[in-house]
């Protein structure tokens, strides 16, 4: 799968990306101190504002180092999709241009593990309506009382295309789904196109890897730092809003399971550390399948950004 360029622009958007853990915040701010220009987050959980800890959002000092766009501006209660993520990123695109720039026309830097992110400011995202708030509240309500098996069962019936490719275990994408076809009364799959979408610039797509040991070695840390750094009263600060999709999150589920006793604390760490693994290899899986992702190591600094200079210089001439 391949990004679709506007070959005469001359705007690039870099995208940065690559499993959890890799190590794409520090390499940002370096491209963003070198470059002049701000950080567009694309990861889907450091949107919100709560969970600053759990979701490895850059520090403080980070923040005030490089402005960063779409950090903690939004609430766990508040409502928020890859397509609304998709539109806003356009927006700041067309309507803040950056002052950077390698002489070769604006760049733009965006960074995230969120595979759908990415893919929804890359490719587009698929026209889906915007689900009203009474449907919203309604589907809210019926998967607290009916669970979500029910709703599982009542979407095959409904929408039995969608029904063979939904993530059974992802009470987000089923209820959505069942949103759609109550508001609508036609199938989710009626609305998928999956159309690719032109964009008035260049993408250049950098991914971040490193050996396989080398990143469980780094999670199993982060995971211990994330712990000594208050991971736990954070989670406890929001576990009365464990409803929320929001927090059906790697570090957060596994610590409301020891709050309600079905863990000790020792057994939720080590489960948090195997889960974002297999996460971790999940996203790996996702972008290995794009083959317009220029792979390196993320301590190869200079190299990456000889790399950024070459192709935009390229994308001039």
């Amino acid at each position: 799968m391949k990004p679709l360029n506007v070959e005469s622009s001359n705007n690039t958007l870099i995208v940065i990306l690559g499993p959890t853990g890799v190590g794409k915040t520090e390499l940002c701010i370096r491209l963003a101190d070198s470059f002049h220009i701000p950080i567009i987050n694309a990861d889907s959980r450091q949107i919100f504002s709560e969970i600053p800890i759990g979701t490895a959002t850059p520090t403080k000092e980070q923040l005030e180092r490089v402005k960063h766009y779409f950090v903690g501006n939004h609430h766990l209660e508040d409502y928020y999709s890859a397509s609304m993520y998709e539109q806003d990123v356009l927006k700041l695109i067309t309507n803040h241009p950056p002052t950077g720039g390698t002489g070769g026309g604006p760049i733009h830097l965006m960074s995230g593990g969120s595979m759908m992110y990415i893919d929804a400011v890359c490719y587009g995202i698929d026209d889906i309506p915007t689900v009203d708030d009474e449907t919203r509240e309604t589907m809210k309500r019926r998967l607290k009382e009916e669970g979500l098996p029910a709703l599982v069962e009542e979407l095959r019936g409904l929408d039995p295309e969608h029904y063979a490719i939904v993530d059974k275990q992802n009470p987000r994408r089923v209820v959505h789904a069942l949103e759609i076809c109550h508001m609508t009364g036609k199938t989710y799959t009626s609305f998928r196109t999956n159309t690719k979408k032109e964009r008035p610039f260049r993408i250049l797509k950098i991914g971040l890897n490193r050996p396989r040991e080398e990143l469980y070695n780094r999670i199993n840390q982060r995971v211990d730092q994330m712990m000594a750094d208050g991971l736990l009263e954070e989670a406890r600060r929001v576990f009365p809003l464990r409803h929320l999709n929001a927090l059906n999150t790697v570090g957060y589920k596994e610590l409301f399971n020891y709050f309600d006793g079905i863990w000790s604390l020792d057994e939720a760490v080590e489960r948090i550390k195997g889960n974002t693994r297999r996460y971790m290899r999940k996203q790996l899986t996702w972008f290995k399948r794009d083959d317009s992702v220029h792979w390196f190591h993320p301590e190869n600094v200079d190299e990456i950004i000889a790399f950024i200079n070459q192709e935009i210089q390229q994308n001039v001439l």
